[in-house]
This record gives C-alpha cells, structure tokens and sequence, in this order.
C-alpha cells in the first residue's frame, strides 16, 4: 500500500498518520475530526489487530495472488466508504502462516469479518463490491 500508514481524510483531505487509537474509538482526522479510513497491515500477527471498537475486516492474501490483488482496490473503496465503521486489516499468508491455519484458511483471497473478536462472516474468492456490500452490511 502507498504510503504507508498515512492516509487522506475523506471528508477534508487531510494527510493523517494512523496510529493505535484509544480502545473503544476509532482513528479521527486531526484537522477535522472525522472518522479516517481505517486500513492497516498486520505486522505483529492478528490478535492484536482485531482488538477495535468496530467491526474487523481480515484479508487474509498473498503478493503472489492475482486475485488478491484485484480485491485490493474495492477494499481501499471500502475502508473509504465506511471510515468510522469498519477496520480492515491486510494479513499476508506469506509472514503469518500460523494465522492461516488457526483460521483454517485454505484459499485466498479470503476475507473474515470479526465482530468482537470472532468470526461471523466468511467469504472465500475475490468477490465483486456488491456481493462485499451485501455480505458484510447487516453486520455494520
């Protein structure tokens, strides 16, 4: 992902460094104080990740997968879309093999949605925007 950690708030334009907020909120703008979008690698496996105050999003995917590459972008669109309401974190198989398998993760792309730290919502291949949007409102 492009820059890293930094993104542009959605509502002013804002560049923000993203951080860890404090639990139970989500990371806001600085110069605005609207919800970011909040869209992170995860560098130290996945628990730590899935402990936010909203809706997780894990995209478990690999470098070499040309279907997690075209799922890429619709996630930077959802992560966009429903800053302040979802949390999506990109897991590379690849450097969390362990992650993987505790999840019993078999193809990728596959993408999990935790609420509270568990899973609820599974959906396997890289799906179009409408089938994500579908799957994963009533959850939001």
């Amino acid at each position: 992902m492009p820059g890293e950690n930094v993104v542009a708030c959605v509502q002013c334009g804002a560049k923000n460094r993203l951080g860890n907020p404090p639990a139970g909120q989500v990371p806001v703008c600085g110069a605005c104080k609207k919800p970011l979008p909040w869209l992170v690698n995860a560098t130290q496996g996945l628990t730590p990740e899935l402990q936010a105050s909203v809706p997780v999003l894990v995209d478990f995917w690999a470098e070499w997968c040309g279907p997690c590459r075209l799922i890429a972008p619709i996630l930077e669109e959802l992560a966009r879309e429903y800053a302040g309401r979802l949390k999506i974190v990109k897991l590379n198989v690849d450097h969390h093999p362990l992650a993987q398998a505790a999840y019993h993760v078999q193809g990728i792309p596959t993408l999990i949605l935790f609420k509270n730290g568990q899973p609820v919502e599974r959906i396997v291949g890289a799906a179009p925007k409408p089938m994500l949007v579908q799957r994963l409102e009533p959850h939001l």
